[in-house]
């Protein structure tokens, strides 16, 4: 797991921002609604046909895409049945792509021309689509559910949050080699069209300050990241290998400020439980289950801040999970009293002090 603990101390260009979280910031540019895909929480249900065992077999450096259809119900035509859709697939990703880790990793689908006029899909050129990890029978997708949840939360707590689209794919293999099976996998947003739906730009800067984020929303997406017990994450660092920061994090506004950031990729948090997540050793906490605030220093004031909105909030996300298709009671259960843990934190002085203000991190310089 590629981890970034160190950061930095660099004085940038850009405005401080102290604004309180979610507030509307006057240079925004105009906003627009979010693409026909993402405008619905209805589990969209389709068949991806393709070669899948040359496709998952290429998980090289110089990946390549595969020919395939997607065959679906279109929300948007339905009295036209299944329409069907060319496309081409490529694995994706870094840790879930290595086949020690997981034996269906996520993938790159590609799409585009006047095939997709007037459906779901139209504006989508490229989609990346987050899957199942492993094939055992008895994985019925709590994995993948769990962590489009995470996704479906932050959209609560934040405007500017990658919108994602649950879907119930069944793919069939052309090569011949296994048969069909389902399971669940969700879209995600471009994360251009992330920052443009809001109004903003996607800064891609080789690493970021962290006090020269606006501290208000800094603060709300590193609150976000304890209720969900998830420390993979850097908004100051790049992941290794890539050119632009951050770490499981991308940054949005313009050049010359605000700074604001948008968190994605949740598989390693504690609510989600993937049996594949450990911590760093640096952390000193025993499972992902166990939280760690992994916040920067700021005023008291400005975290607290922060809290009046998850407790606005609560209900809307625990109603989420109840009422999401395919999540077992068990893994309800389990969610939920994972979270109270988390109000319980917050709303009470001593703990909150000794578990998120005693443990955030003081700017420094990167370790290497």
């Amino acid at each position: 797991m590629p981890r970034v603990l160190g950061l930095i101390c660099v004085v940038a260009a850009l405005p401080l921002g102290g604004l309180a979280a979610q507030e509307l910031l006057p240079n925004q540019g105009e906003t627009r609604e979010a693409a026909p895909l993402f405008r619905s929480n209805d589990v969209l249900v389709a068949t991806v046909e393709a070669p899948l065992k040359t496709a998952l077999d290429d998980r090289g450096e110089g990946r390549e895409f595969h020919q395939g259809r997607l065959i679906y119900l279109d929300p948007l035509n339905a009295e036209e049945g299944p329409l069907e859709l060319d496309v081409e697939i490529r694995v994706r990703g870094n840790f879930r792509a290595q086949r020690k880790n997981c034996s269906f990793p996520p993938l790159r689908m590609d799409m585009g021309g006047d095939q997709l006029r007037h459906t779901v899909f139209e504006g989508q050129s490229r989609l990346r689509l987050v899957t199942h990890c492993r094939d055992q029978r008895n994985d019925r997708g709590q994995y993948v559910l769990q962590e489009y949840l995470a996704y479906r939360v932050f959209n609560l707590l934040s405007d500017l949050s990658v919108q994602v689209r649950l879907a119930r794919i069944t793919y069939v293999d052309t090569e011949g080699t296994r048969d069909p099976f389902t399971r669940y996998a969700f879209f995600l947003e471009d994360y251009n069209e992330t920052a443009a739906r809001s109004g903003w730009e996607l800064l891609k800067l080789p690493q970021m300050p962290p006090d020269q984020i606006d501290q208000g929303r800094l603060a709300t997406f590193e609150v976000f990241q304890f209720m969900i017990g998830n420390t993979d994450w850097s908004v100051a660092f790049a992941s290794e290998g890539e050119d632009y920061c951050c770490h499981n994090a991308v940054m949005m506004g313009t050049m010359v400020g605000p700074v604001l950031p948008v968190p994605f990729d949740f598989d390693w948090a504690g609510v989600v439980d993937a049996p594949y997540a450990t911590p760093d050793s640096r952390l000193n906490i025993r499972s992902v289950r166990q939280r760690k605030f992994w916040g920067i220093c700021k005023p008291r004031e400005v975290v607290e801040g922060a809290f009046p909105l998850f407790d606005e909030k609560r209900e809307e996300i625990y109603e989420l999970y109840r009422a999401q298709e395919g999540l077992d009671e068990r893994q309800i259960q389990k969610s939920l009293e994972y979270y109270d843990e988390f109000y319980t934190i917050i709303f009470d002085e001593r703990r909150a002090k000794r578990e998120i203000f005693d443990e955030c991190r003081q700017l420094q310089r990167r370790e290497e």
